[in-house]
């Protein structure tokens, strides 16, 4: 195995320049990390699926009213429909996110839906405090934004293969660009 391949990171943004030479394993890390939140998060909805019936009521309900969205999941609490809708929604979102990521296919899709679902957590859990942005849900949720950033799926990955599947004489995201958003 080789590590003398040469890698750059560089970005301008507000004025600032970050440039990084990482190392040669990084392309590994990017795949574990990758496939661990991934397993996380499809776990998490096996969970959901094999174990006790899973009901968002209860944690919806019992929201801190600190919390910036203690009156809206109260009301969603309080309406049948929308359990049902979230009792649904949550745990086939986690199937398909994890079951995503660990393929590398539509990762920045699936990893968005993670992140964003980690900051509903968050923001559920969320009891005012500052030390509360350390909370392992806000985490996980930065971590998802990484795995997208980085272009995970294209890594040992579905994404990689999506990307240069021909489709009218030309690869995919060149004949639909905004493909790029999803993929990677």
């Amino acid at each position: 195995m080789s590590t003398t391949t040469r890698n750059r990171l560089e970005s301008r943004y507000g004025g600032i320049d970050l440039v990084g030479e990482p190392h040669a394993l990084s392309a590994w890390f990017v795949v574990a990390l990758r496939a661990v939140i991934g397993g996380m998060i499809l776990f998490a909805g096996l969970g959901k699926v094999t174990g006790e019936p899973f009901d968002a009521s209860g944690y919806l309900l019992h929201v801190d009213p600190a919390s910036p969205v203690s009156g809206l999941y109260a009301a969603m609490a309080e309406s049948a429909v929308l359990i049902e809708i979230v009792n649904v929604v949550v745990p086939a979102t986690q199937l398909l996110i994890g079951a995503a990521l660990i393929a590398g296919a539509f990762v920045r899709l699936a990893a968005l839906g993670g992140a964003i679902q980690m900051v509903a957590f968050y923001l559920g859990g969320w009891e005012g405090e500052l030390l509360a942005l350390f909370d392992s849900t806000l985490i996980y949720g930065v971590v998802f934004l990484t795995v997208a950033a980085l272009g995970a799926g294209r890594i040992l990955g579905l994404d990689r293969s999506l990307e240069r599947l021909e489709v009218g004489g030309q690869p995919l995201v060149e004949r639909y660009p905004k493909l790029r958003y999803v993929l990677g």
